[in-house]
C-alpha cells in the first residue's frame, strides 16, 4: 500500500509508519548520516523522509517508470536514482533540483551501487554488459567535464549471464563487487588498484604492438602494406574498464537466488570477504570469497519448510504440531516455536495425530498412507491406499465425542471414501511391533473428493465432491442422508460444529455456506474471501469459526449471527491450511509464504461496532487516492522534468487531523466572539461576567488551536494543513504571529 513502517531491532516493535506513496515502495535507502531515508516507489516518485521528526521532507518526480534502486553520494548532499524507464537520475538534494540524466542502457535497470570511496557507480539491466561509471571528486577535475554532470560513463564490462541483473553490491572495502542475476549465479568482480590497473593496461598495449607487428612482419612478406595505428605513450597508457574491473569468481548455487549482500565485518583472515545469499527456497547461505575459490561456510536450512505448508494438526494435548510439505514433515512445539522432528516423505496434503500422540498419518499426493513415530523421527509405514491423491483424513470419534482408536477416514481424488482400522504388526527382522493400518470398508463416490468430516459423535459423514455438491451419510450404514447444494464453485473445505447442529462449507467460489445438520437448509450464505476459501474450522463446544483463504488473510465469525468479527492480517502470501486447539485459546495457520503462524486469544474485549468502524476506515482510506475529483479531474500525462512535490499523502490519519483542526478553530472563533462581546459590555456597564466554554479547558482560543496543531503526528501535519479549506487556513494564519513568539513552540 506504499507505507513504509520503521522498526527498532533491539524491541521488535514498530517506531513509526511514513505514509506517501500510493503503491508498493520498491527500494529504500538511508543515507551516510542514517538521520534520512529515501524511498522509491512503483509510483515513480521518490520522497526523502527525516526519520527523526517521522516526516516528509520533498518529493523527486521525474522517472516515468517504477524506481528501482536509489544511493546517495557526496555525504548524502546528492541522490542518485535509477528506474524501469531506462534513465539514471542525479538530484541535488539541496536545491531539490534534478542535475543530470544518463541513459545509455537498453532495457529496464534493475539496480546499482557505488563503492565506498565513491570513485565508481556500477548499474546492472537485462543488457548483456554491466555499465561502469566515474564519479566527479571535485569541481576542479579535468576540462572534459560537463559542469553539472556528477557522473561519466567508463565503460562497459561483459557480463557471463543472459539472465537480467537482481541486485549489485559492493563489499565493505570496495575491493569486490556482486553481481546477482534472477538465476541461479552470482558473479563477483575484483575492482584493482590504480597500480595494478596501469601494470595491466601496459601489458594489454604490450600484447597490442607484438600482435601489431606480427601482423605487419606478415603483411611485409605478402607485399601488402598496413596501416601504422596511432602510438601510444607505454609508459602512461590509458586505462579502460576492463583493466580495473576484473571477474574474480562465478557463484552457482542449486535454487534460484532472491537477494545477496556481503558482511560488514571483517572477513576471516586468508579469504577477501563474506558473502550471504538467500534463496528462494527459504535457504540462507554463506561463502568465503579469495581469489582461488568460493566456498560454502555454512547454511541455514534446518527450521522452516522449503515449500508451502499444505495441512497442519495439533495433538490432543496442543503441545505437539505437524506440518507437511511437498517432501518432508515437521513436528513443532506450538508453544516455543522450535522444530523438534524433520521426516522425509512424500509431497503430503493432509494429516492427523493417532491417538495417543505417538504416531502420525500422512495422506500424500500421489496416493501412498504414511505412518511416521513422533518420537524417532522416522517414516515405519507406507501403505499405498488410494490411486489418487489423499484429500482428506478424519478421526473416527466415539458416541461420546472423545477420539480414540476406532479409526479413520480417507477421502481420495479415485472417487472412493476409506474406512482404517489400527493394527499392530511385527517385521520379519524385528521382535517389536509397530503400528499398521487396515481397510475394512470403501464408500464408493461418482466423482473426486475434495474433503471429508464426520461428526462430533460419529453419527454422520459429510464428503464434498467435485461437482460442487456435499453428501452427507450415515456413518454407520452409510446409507445416503442429505444433500447440500447450492456452490458455484467446488467445496474445498468443510466442518461440523462440536454439539452436531451445523456445517460450515468454504469454497472455491469465495464463499462459506452455514447449513443446518438436521434438514440441509442453507442457513446463509457469507461472502467471506476475495479468492477461493481453503480451510475452515469451529472453535471447539462454540459457533464460532475461523476461516482462511487465498487472499491470505485469515477470518473469525460468529455462525449464529453471521458476522464477521476479526480480520487477521500477517501472511504475505495464500494461507492453505489452519489448527484450532483443543480450548479455542490459540490458532495455527500456514500459508504459501513457507510460514507457520500462531495467533493467540486475548484478554481484550472485542465491540464488533468497532471493528466494523474500522473495516470502513480501511475501505475509505482505500477509496482516498480514487477520489471523484481525482478520477475526473486534469491529469498530466508524465511529470514536470524533476519537480518536486508534497511527500505525504491523504490518509484517514490526515483527514481526522485536518477534522480536528477545523473544529478546534471554529471553538476558538466562538470563544473569541464571547470574549468580544463581554469586553463590550463591561465597557458599557451593562453585563456581566459569562461563562467561560468548558471544552477550552481554561486556555485561550490561540492557546487551543495551537494545542490541536501540535497534537497532530509530525508525518500528517503538513497534509492536514494542506486540506484545510481556504476560509479555514485564513483563521489558522492570524494565529502564526503570535504563535512565532513562543521560542519552544517555533519549528
Amino acid at each position: 500500500d506504499g507505507s513504509i513502517r520503521l522498526w527498532d531491532t533491539e524491541s521488535g516493535a514498530c517506531e513509526a509508519t511514513l505514509h506517501g506513496h500510493r503503491s508498493a515502495a520498491s527500494a529504500l535507502r538511508f543515507a551516510p548520516s542514517g538521520a534520512v531515508l529515501a524511498s522509491g516507489s512503483k509510483d515513480c516518485d521518490v520522497i526523502l523522509w527525516d526519520v527523526v521528526a517521522q516526516a516528509g521532507l520533498f518529493r523527486l518526480r521525474g522517472h516515468r517508470d517504477q524506481v528501482t534502486d536509489l544511493l546517495f553520494l557526496d555525504s548524502g548532499k546528492k541522490l542518485v536514482t535509477c528506474s524501469k524507464d531506462k534513465f539514471i537520475r542525479v538530484w541535488d538534494l539541496d536545491t531539490q533540483h534534478c542535475l543530470q540524466i544518463v541513459g545509455g542502457h537498453h532495457s529496464e535497470i534493475w539496480s546499482m551501487d557505488v563503492d565506498p570511496s565513491e570513485k565508481f557507480l556500477v548499474s546492472g539491466s537485462a543488457d548483456p554488459e554491466l555499465r561502469v561509471f566515474r564519479i566527479r571528486q571535485s569541481a576542479e577535475e579535468g576540462e572534459d567535464w560537463n559542469k553539472w554532470d556528477a557522473l561519466k560513463l567508463f565503460g562497459e564490462i561483459p557480463r557471463q549471464s543472459k539472465e537480467r541483473i537482481q541486485t549489485i553490491r559492493f563489499n565493505k572495502d570496495g575491493s569486490l563487487v556482486a553481481c546477482q542475476v534472477a538465476g541461479k549465479t552470482a558473479d563477483i568482480y575484483r575492482i584493482l588498484d590504480e597500480t595494478e590497473a596501469t601494470r595491466k593496461a601496459k601489458r594489454r598495449l604490450h600484447r597490442k604492438k607484438e600482435k601489431a607487428s606480427a601482423k605487419a612482419a606478415a603483411a611485409e612478406g605478402n607485399g601488402s602494406v598496413i596501416d601504422p595505428s596511432p602510438a601510444q605513450d607505454s609508459q602512461n597508457p590509458t586505462v579502460v574498464v576492463t583493466d580495473v574491473f576484473k571477474l574474480l569468481q562465478v557463484l552457482r548455487t542449486s535454487k534460484k537466488i532472491c537477494s545477496v549482500a556481503f558482511s560488514p565485518s571483517n572477513p576471516p583472515k586468508g579469504c577477501l570477504a563474506t558473502l550471504s545469499l538467500s534463496l528462494n527456497n527459504n535457504v540462507l547461505e554463506t561463502y568465503s570469497v579469495d581469489n582461488e575459490k568460493v566456498s560454502k561456510m555454512y547454511s541455514v536450512e534446518i527450521h522452516g519448510h522449503r515449500s508451502d505448508i499444505r495441512s497442519l494438526a495439533l495433538n490432543s494435548e496442543d503441545n505437539l504440531l505437524m506440518s507437511t510439505s511437498h517432501n518432508a514433515v515437521k513436528i513443532w512445539n506450538p508453544s516455543t516455536g522450535d522444530c523438534l522432528r524433520t521426516v522425509d516423505s512424500g509431497y503430503g496434503l493432509c494429516s492427523a495425530f493417532v491417538p495417543g500422540n505417538r504416531y502420525g498419518l500422512i495422506g500424500t499426493k500421489t496416493g501412498t498412507l504414511e505412518i511416521i513415530d513422533i518420537n524417532s523421527g522416522n517414516s515405519i509405514d507406507v501403505i499405498e491406499a488410494h490411486a489418487g491423491s489423499i484429500r482428506s483424513i478424519v478421526l473416527i470419534p466415539d458416541e461420546d465425542g472423545t477420539v480414540n482408536a476406532r479409526g479413520f477416514v480417507t477421502g481420495s481424488a479415485d472417487h472412493d471414501v476409506k474406512f482404517w482400522e489400527y493394527q499392530l504388526v511385527q517385521k520379519s527382522d524385528s521382535d517389536t511391533k509397530h503400528l499398521s493400518v487396515t481397510n475394512v470398508r470403501t464408500l464408493k463416490m461418482n466423482d473426486d473428493v475434495l474433503a471429508v468430516s464426520i461428526g462430533p459423535t460419529g453419527k454422520h459423514i459429510a464428503v464434498a465432491l467435485l461437482d460442487c455438491t456435499v453428501k452427507v451419510f450415515f456413518l454407520d450404514t452409510l446409507k445416503f442422508c442429505l444433500s447440500l447444494y447450492g456452490h458455484k464453485l467446488p467445496v474445498l473445505c468443510m466442518d461440523i460444529s462440536s454439539d452436531g447442529a451445523l456445517i460450515v462449507t468454504g469454497s472455491a467460489d469465495k464463499n462459506l455456506k452455514i447449513w443446518g445438520m438436521d434438514f440441509g437448509d442453507c442457513h446463509k450464505s457469507i461472502f467471506a474471501h476475495t479468492d477461493s476459501v481453503m480451510d475452515v474450522k469451529f472453535v471447539p463446544k462454540t459457533h464460532y469459526m475461523f476461516s482462511v483463504g487465498k487472499d491470505r488473510t485469515v477470518k473469525y465469525w460468529d455462525a449464529d449471527k453471521f458476522e464477521l468479527l476479526l480480520t487477521l492480517e500477517g501472511h504475505h502470501a495464500e494461507v492453505w491450511c489452519l489448527a484450532i486447539s483443543s480450548r479455542g485459546d490459540f490458532i495455527v495457520t500456514g500459508s504459501h509464504d513457507r510460514s507457520i503462524r500462531r495467533w493467540d486469544r486475548t484478554e481484550e474485549q472485542l465491540f464488533i461496532e468497532e471493528e466494523r468502524e474500522k473495516r470502513l476506515e480501511e475501505t475509505f482510506e482505500a477509496d482516498l487516492d480514487n477520489a471523484v475529483e481525482d478520477r475526473y479531474g486534469q491529469k498530466d500525462d508524465a511529470p514536470d522534468e524533476g519537480s518536486v512535490g508534497v511527500p505525504g499523502k491523504k490518509t484517514k490519519e490526515t483527514v481526522t487531523a485536518t477534522d480536528a483542526i477545523i473544529d478546534a478553530l471554529d471553538t476558538a472563533e466562538e470563544e473569541e466572539k464571547r470574549l468580544n462581546e463581554q469586553k463590550k459590555l463591561q465597557n458599557t456597564g451593562e453585563g456581566t461576567k459569562s461563562k467561560p466554554n468548558v471544552i477550552m479547558q481554561g486556555h485561550s482560543p490561540s492557546e487551543y488551536v495551537l494545542n490541536a496543531v501540535s497534537s497532530v503526528r509530525p508525518n500528517d501535519l503538513e497534509q492536514a494543513l494542506l486540506s484545510l479549506p481556504f476560509s479555514d487556513a485564513l483563521k489558522l494564519m492570524a494565529y502564526l504571529k503570535e504563535w512565532s513568539l513562543i521560542p519552544l513552540k517555533v519549528h
